[in-house]
């Protein structure tokens, strides 16, 4: 059986997450007490309780994320589910590097609290993000130069599936981009809720700062197939997915592509692994005729239990 984990990034959070895995499982448990015992802060009550705006911060809103979706990885493996191949939307390579034997747990949680840090200074009044629907990705990249005139700047960051990518930049380059993209014929221009212009040249800062971090953690080789946001191929060695992880904080996120080069290599069954279905749906969308599932609960893990109970 072709199983990939893919494991979602910033967007997917939400109050709540993980605790129903926590009061069931004790492997949840431990990730969750880990993660605590690793920042010094108690990650465990802003993910289960919030409030919603802290959560939000993209500083907490990392580790949170990377943690819950440890915590359904864990007890996935306990119930002897395990992935042929790992890949991560955004943050969510960071998890799939755990997933992949690549680096430890607590390692990747500070790491990501650390990441999260960055971009929070970097992006500081930079501008926002749109989500482009209804157009082609080259007709949005050319938008993106037309919009960039008079000294803003816009950029495609995200290309999640066909007719759908993510533009980053000033505000009023957005504004700009949006109404030039209309104009084009986009179905709908959907602000999205961050505080920054994520993945765009504008974060170019936050990515030679963890940089410096990237190099005092030890990685191994990956001990499964992974594929890169950054090139939408799979990495190997160390040292190569470090400066994939430093790149990858200013550059685009390929994830059509990436979803594309697994199943071209036979990945036909993707297993979401964290809070929600966001990447489910993308997947759908990209690549027809896959299984898709998820798991967040107890509820959720009993169905793909009962899907793939052959596994075990």
């Amino acid at each position: 059986m072709s199983l990939v984990f893919v494991f979602p990034g910033q967007g997917s959070q939400y109050v709540g997450m993980g605790k129903n895995l926590y009061e069931n499982y004790p492997e949840a448990r431990k990730i969750f007490e880990e993660a605590n015992d690793t920042l010094g802060i108690d990650i465990t009550r802003l993910c289960f309780e919030g409030p919603e705006d802290q959560l939000n911060l993209t500083v907490n809103t990392q580790p949170a994320l990377l943690t819950t979706s440890m915590a359904a990885l864990a007890v996935l493996k306990a119930n002897g589910i395990e992935a042929k191949a790992a890949a991560g939307h955004s943050l969510g390579e960071y998890s799939a590097l755990v997933c992949a034997g690549v680096v430890k747990f607590a390692d990747a949680v500070r790491l990501v609290q650390l990441r999260g840090k960055f971009m929070q200074e970097a992006a500081e009044g930079k501008g926002g993000m749109a989500a482009v629907l209804g157009l082609d990705a080259a007709v949005i990249e050319d938008v993106c130069v037309k919009a960039s005139a008079n000294g803003q700047t816009v950029e495609a960051v995200n290309y999640n599936c066909p007719g759908q990518v993510v533009i980053a930049g000033t505000q009023p380059g957005l504004e700009a981009a949006v109404r030039l993209a209309k104009e084009a014929g986009a179905r709908r221009c959907v602000p999205l809720a961050v505080s920054g212009p994520f993945h765009s040249s504008f974060m170019r800062p936050a990515g030679e700062k963890l940089a410096e971090v990237l190099e005092q953690i030890e990685f191994n080789d990956v001990k499964i197939p992974v594929v890169s946001n950054v090139t939408a191929d799979f990495v190997h060695s160390a040292s190569e997915i470090k400066e994939k992880l430093y790149q990858q904080v200013f550059s685009p996120v390929r994830w059509e592509e990436s979803v594309k080069r697994l199943y071209d290599e036979g990945y036909d069954k993707f297993l979401e692994v964290g809070p929600g279905k966001v990447l489910c749906g993308l997947i759908r969308k990209t690549v027809k005729g896959v299984k898709t599932l998820n798991v967040e609960d107890r509820d959720s893990l009993e169905k793909v239990l009962a899907q793939l109970g052959e596994v075990g």
